[in-house]
């Protein structure tokens, strides 16, 4: 962990705090993160998730990996140091939303235990909720709906989650949604009675 140079002087402890804010807009902030393989549905679901909590007065925030990798970290590829900094500034980012009061919903492969735990460290292990969108590889490949898996399996993609770089699922997440056989607005649902308790004013 790398230490805060000499000439930076962080005011987290002056600027108006969390609850303040959580107070303003009548919500408690927690980071929803989304993990599963390339094509598992985490975007859509997120999408639906987002719309169903603005419906409920809830503010929110998504973070997809494409629009990620298309701007804040534009200069990372997908070797295992860059994918650890690529979750390193995403979980900042997130913590930051998280003092705003902000819900974060986040869709990120993120395909180790090691490089989840580091997230969860970073926000906070209350704050952050580990979903698994759980779709098979099989069922993934048959969408395919950036092309991505075929072009791993032809050898154009090197290091692609599921094909040539391993995915290990959670060991204990907050929630595991088996999307097989559901819909996107079942997915949507069953999270939506999870979370929605924990982050609506009481």
């Amino acid at each position: 962990m790398s230490k805060t140079p000499e000439n930076i002087f962080p005011v987290f402890d002056s600027i108006l705090g969390r609850g303040a804010k959580e107070t303003l807009l009548h919500q408690k902030a927690v980071v929803i993160w989304f993990t599963g393989l390339s094509g598992s549905g985490k975007t859509t679901i997120a999408i639906g998730l987002e719309k169903a909590l603005n419906n409920k007065g809830i503010l929110t925030q998504v973070l997809d990996g494409d629009n990620i990798r298309a701007g804040i970290n534009n200069n990372l590829g997908f070797s295992d140091e860059d994918r650890k900094e690529n979750i390193r500034r995403i979980a900042e980012v997130s913590k930051l939303f998280l003092n705003c009061g902000v819900v974060t919903i986040n869709c990120f492969v993120s395909p180790t235990n090691e490089i989840r735990q580091q997230a969860k460290t970073i926000i906070g292990e209350n704050d952050f909720l580990e979903v698994f969108i759980n779709t098979p590889l099989e069922v993934c490949e048959q969408r395919d709906v950036k092309g991505l898996y075929k072009k791993a399996r032809a050898g154009e993609i090197k290091d692609f989650t599921g094909i040539n770089a391993p995915f290990e699922a959670p060991t204990n997440p907050f929630l595991d949604v088996k999307t097989e056989n559901k819909t996107v607005e079942q997915s949507v649902n069953e999270i939506l009675s999870k979370v929605l308790p924990l982050i609506q004013s009481r």
